[in-house]
């Protein structure tokens, strides 16, 4: 095999494995349990993104694929343009189905990590990270959280190196 196509193989393995590696630091759940994990979780504060800019009511919906893996439906408001934007995915999990490191597609073969690195012991409240530090997550199973636990899970994701000062924090309808 010639050098250049070697070397660009290379550099492309390494570029994908880049996308699904944890950011130095944060350690994803262990004994984690995907049912627990599963159904409806509201987006409570993000850092931003192009993909979810704009965005509000969003929630992300987990469930169970046929091959073992987990279908993600992620949905928000778009207030501009008034109406809903929806993005159906796919998660497996890149090591054991115990630890709360998955990769996630939107599209094609490409993965970005899906890190659970903070979740309470009742599975209402997760923290979630990508490759690096710009990419965070608070989600909860209601549309709200009390102060004290925003304010936990904040200082958490400051103390493992986040920006936790270009948080945005996700507009949610209450549930009725």
């Amino acid at each position: 095999m010639p050098y250049l196509i070697r070397c660009l193989l290379i550099a492309a393995t390494m570029l994908m494995s880049a996308c699904t590696g944890v950011p130095d630091g944060v350690e994803p759940v262990e004994d984690f349990e995907i049912n627990r994990y599963l159904g409806t979780w509201y987006e409570i504060a993000r850092l931003d993104h192009s993909f979810e800019r704009g965005l509000s009511q969003v929630t992300a919906q987990y469930s169970l694929r046929e091959d073992g893996g987990v279908k993600v439906v992620n949905r928000g408001f778009d207030a501009e343009n008034a109406k809903w934007q929806e993005a159906e995915g796919k998660a497996y999990f890149v090591d054991a189905p115990n630890v709360g490191h998955l990769k996630v597609s939107f599209f094609g073969p490409f993965y970005g990590s899906y890190i659970v690195f903070e979740l309470d012991e009742d599975y209402r409240y997760s923290m979630v990270s990508g490759p690096d530090r710009s990419y965070l997550w608070l989600l909860s199973r209601t549309p709200t959280v009390p102060d004290a636990v925003l304010q936990r899970y904040v200082r958490r994701a400051r103390e493992l190196g986040f920006d936790t000062e270009a948080l945005i924090l996700v507009a949610q309808k209450p549930q009725k």
